[in-house]
């Protein structure tokens, strides 16, 4: 008989369940009840069949109480698997909510900065357009205030140059009568006669001579016509005047009141033909005695200038033709150092059409002429570039750089429809070449027979495509 352990994972067995009658295995037939009239015999009992029972009993009580222990652990297990499922899923749940809360908060924020900023820049941008309408208010009124400060300081010029003008006519006419009225007594008496008193008009004609001419120039250039006859007359006038007082006053006078009076009768016409003629130069835009002068000194400094600049452009063009002289010779050089060959033809052919050897189109003959090629290029270089190109092309496609290229055959049978089988090569007895009227002719239903094959081939062929 097999003991039980009386401890099981650090629990205390149960007492076992107290044994009425034989062990009986598990599972076995039950025992039909015994006839009335059958007689039960006794048997003889077996001690060594009892105590097999009994060990086979206690065998399948410790596998039953196996099992419902596993049961139970497994119960336990599963259970606290549960348990520990919840309390993932609920922690799961807590980590999501507080990913959430986090992510919510971050967007929270995130909104809460951009609706900031975004006020901020409105803020400023409304700051901005408030600053710049300030701005160009402000540069309105100061144009404005400029424009009627110039307007107020061309109007007050105009003003001046009104008065001064006025004065400067009113105090010439006034000098003009000045000057009539010193010269006019000399020249009456000159012309003095106590039986022809009518002749003292004349000195007044001559006077007013001058004065007419001298307001007929001043309209003219006023109007912007010609104006200088109007002068010559009025200095005419003049001059006669000067001339009648200086010859009557030496005669009957002193020298002083000849010269005195004669001054006096240019004088008033010459100093009002010196305000008309400001008056044109200022019309005509012509510069005055500084402004020629300043002029003068600027076309002296342009002309400076652009002979420094010519000197200059003409020092660096011949520097650079220096150079150009100077590469030309050293290329020359490197050309008859490493193609003599070519040099030496370069040289005939130069010769041949009146040029030099060193000239880009003689060279590029000569260089043809030797080594069959542009200059740049050699055999060399050709071979090397196209094994090159052929290495390349064999690394894009994977093929071998010496393999045969297959081509398509081109023996075909023109007047025959494609038949979509793989031709297979028959070598013919004759020669592998087609030839013109090789091949036997159909007769008429063939070809019509071939001709419907071919529409129908044709027909096939578009409904596959499409």
């Amino acid at each position: 008989m097999t003991a039980s352990p009386p401890k099981v994972n650090g629990h205390t067995r149960p007492l076992p369940v107290p044994v009425l009658g034989d062990w009986q295995p598990i599972g076995a037939a039950p025992t039909p009840e015994p006839a009335a009239a059958e007689t039960i015999e006794p048997v003889e009992a077996h001690p060594e069949s009892d105590l097999v029972a009994q060990a086979q009993a206690e065998a399948i009580r410790a596998q039953a109480w196996a099992e419902s222990e596993k049961q139970r652990l497994a119960a336990e297990a599963e259970k606290e698997a549960a348990l520990k499922r919840a309390e993932a899923e609920a922690e799961a749940i807590r980590v999501k909510a507080e990913e959430e809360a986090r992510k919510l908060r971050l967007a929270n924020d995130r909104a809460e900065r951009k609706a900031a900023e975004e006020q901020a820049a409105s803020e400023a941008r409304i700051a901005e357009h408030q600053r710049r309408r300030d701005e160009a208010d402000r540069a309105r009124e100061q144009a404005a205030r400029q424009e009627a400060e110039q307007q107020k300081t061309e109007t007050d010029k105009a003003k001046d140059v009104a008065k001064s003008g006025k004065r400067w006519r009113r105090v010439a006419m006034g000098f003009y009568a000045l000057c009539a009225a010193v010269a006019l007594p000399v020249q009456m008496a000159a012309f003095w006669n106590p039986h022809a008193k009518y002749l003292l008009v004349a000195p007044v004609f001559i006077e007013l001579i001058a004065l007419v001419a001298l307001v007929g120039a001043a309209a003219a250039v006023t109007d912007g016509r010609p104006q200088w006859h109007y002068r010559l007359v009025a200095w005419g006038g003049a001059l006669t005047a000067a001339s009648i007082n200086i010859v009557h006053g030496l005669g009957a006078f002193d020298p002083a009141t000849a010269f005195g009076t004669a001054l006096a009768s240019v004088a008033g016409p010459g100093m009002w033909d010196l305000h008309e003629h400001g008056r044109l130069r200022k019309r005509d835009g012509k510069l005055s005695w500084r402004g020629r002068r300043a002029a003068k000194k600027a076309t002296k400094e342009e002309a400076a200038r652009k002979a420094a600049e010519e000197a200059r452009q003409r020092a660096e063009k011949q520097a650079a033709e220096k150079a150009a002289a100077e590469e030309r010779k050293r290329l020359a050089e490197a050309r008859q150092r490493e193609f003599p060959n070519v040099w030496k033809e370069a040289v005939k052919i130069a010769a041949a059409v009146g040029s030099t050897p060193d000239d880009d189109a003689v060279w590029k003959r000569a260089y043809r002429n030797i080594q069959g090629c542009d200059p740049g290029e050699s055999i060399e270089s050709i071979t090397a570039r196209l094994k090159a190109e052929a290495r390349a092309e064999s690394a894009r496609t994977g093929t071998p750089v010496n393999a045969v290229a297959r081509r398509s055959s081109s023996q075909h049978a023109s007047h025959l429809p494609p038949d979509g089988k793989t031709r297979v090569y028959k070598p013919p007895a004759r020669a592998g070449r087609r030839a013109k009227g090789d091949s036997q002719p159909f007769v008429a239903a063939a070809r019509r027979q071939a001709a419907i094959t071919a529409r129908q081939a044709t027909r096939n062929a578009r409904t596959t495509a499409d």
